[in-house]
């Protein structure tokens, strides 16, 4: 199967090229960047040398000369609409790693401020909520980092509560690969920061998802910078309606992840997850309080390992496929 990964040379386009080096069935065919035309892949990721024979280039071909079977669309947001129709009227299966479909229109265009220029609904994919949606779809809209992590940690509470605060700690590579006075190393070494306090941009997604998941609890958000390259540390304190034990609860979470390979209950620990495609979730209950953990790596399970997995249910693959490997610890 040909893969071809449109907007390839930032860190989540080098993570897929990564992985997809571990898939049974895909072959990247394709890796697209309109300032890097020419420029072999291994120059802009380095840890690929070697590992693409014959080399890969990046190109810069126009949207209707992409020759694949399943695209990734890894640019930035509200760049995406302008590939997804083309696509998928060649037959192009897409997974959008923007925020482009992951909105309700209306919703889409407050958040982001622009005007949705070719909107349709989508599967919203987090596979452990969504799969039957994802299954066979022709496009699947990756979510946001921080919905991933912070959606699995409430999730199996989620519809007892009445009030959820998501707060969450995450590492520099999330901000991507342009560098900035907020990821500059002296302004973000021996530091913890918070940012956009009460107005991030994926507050809608994780009111979309609690929602969906039956829940009319409030949903509040505040993400913290901390000094490390990858993973996203999640506190979810859920305010229930009535109190439970702790035995009540954990048996909750159990049950409603038995049969998720890729969600793990245990402490999280962010080496734990690094490199891996694993969200570990742990929960703790005082009564009507229950303060739920979870660990991603935001480039893993919050964005290019989630993409391969939608991939994979879209295409009737193992789920797993391409993303058995471990975390790195430590």
């Amino acid at each position: 199967m040909k893969v071809a990964i449109v907007g390839a040379s930032g860190y989540a386009g080098g993570e897929l090229c990564r992985l997809l080096q571990y898939h049974s069935q895909a072959e990247v065919t394709c890796v697209t960047s309109r300032k890097l035309a020419g420029t072999p892949l291994e120059d802009v990721h380095p840890q690929l040398k070697g590992f693409y024979k014959p080399l890969l280039n990046f190109s810069n071909p126009e949207v209707d000369d992409i020759d694949a079977d399943v695209a990734f669309l890894a640019v930035p947001h509200t760049a995406a609409m302008a590939y997804a129709g083309k696509l998928l009227s060649r037959g192009i299966k897409v997974v959008d790693l923007s925020a482009d479909y992951r909105l309700r229109k209306e919703i889409f265009e407050k958040v982001y401020g622009v005007l949705h220029t070719d909107y349709f609904e989508a599967p919203y994919g987090i596979p452990e909520l969504h799969r039957r949606d994802c299954i066979n779809a022709k496009f699947v809209s990756n979510p946001g980092c921080f919905p991933t992590g912070a959606t699995l940690a409430a999730a199996p509470l989620a519809k007892y509560a009445n009030n959820i605060i998501f707060d969450s700690k995450t590492g520099v590579s999330g901000a991507g690969d342009n560098p900035s006075a907020t990821t500059h190393y002296p302004n973000v070494g021996d530091n913890v920061g918070p940012y956009k306090w009460t107005s991030h941009r994926h507050l809608a997604e994780m009111k979309q998802e609690i929602a969906f998941l039956g829940s009319k609890a409030n949903v509040y958000f505040t993400p913290h910078l901390v000094p490390v390259n990858r993973g996203i540390l999640t506190t979810a304190h859920i305010l229930l309606n009535e109190p439970m034990e702790q035995k009540e609860v954990e048996k909750l979470y159990q049950e409603f992840y038995k049969n998720e390979y890729f969600v793990r209950y245990q402490k999280p620990i962010l080496a734990a997850v690094r490199g891996s495609n694993f969200c570990d979730v742990m929960v703790e209950s005082e009564g009507t309080r229950v303060v739920a953990c979870s660990a991603i790596d935001n480039l893993v399970k919050g964005a290019s390992g989630q993409a391969i997995q939608n991939m994979n249910l879209m295409c009737g693959f193992k789920e797993n496929d391409g993303l058995t490997g471990a975390g790195l610890f430590p």
